[in-house]
């Protein structure tokens, strides 16, 4: 059965992300030095997590649906971590 979601929430979840997205911008503005990247990406999960919420329903599905979407992150997190641990054991050359 389908949940009837208010517009008032709908118009509250845009208004974050607007918000955010003007906090993204901020913040690729300042030199924050070591901190830009890990702000940046906490921005960016949180605006990420609204979206997945309630544009795409998550928030009112039943736990199955939940139970996906956690695979999918678990696998975004395998690939990500595969990824890294090639990248980060290679050897760098700088003479090429």
């Amino acid at each position: 059965m389908a949940q009837i979601v208010p517009k008032k929430t709908y118009v509250t979840t845009w208004l974050a992300l607007v918000v955010l997205l003007a906090a993204t911008f901020l913040v690729s503005r300042c030199n924050l030095r070591p901190f830009n990247t890990a702000i940046a990406l906490v921005i960016a999960f949180t605006k990420m997590a609204l979206i997945i919420l309630f544009f795409m329903h998550v928030r009112y599905s039943r736990r199955v649906i939940w139970m996906f979407v956690c695979a999918g992150f678990l696998w975004l997190f395998i690939m990500i971590e595969l990824t890294m641990s090639d990248y980060l054991t290679r050897g760098f050359s700088w003479s090429q």
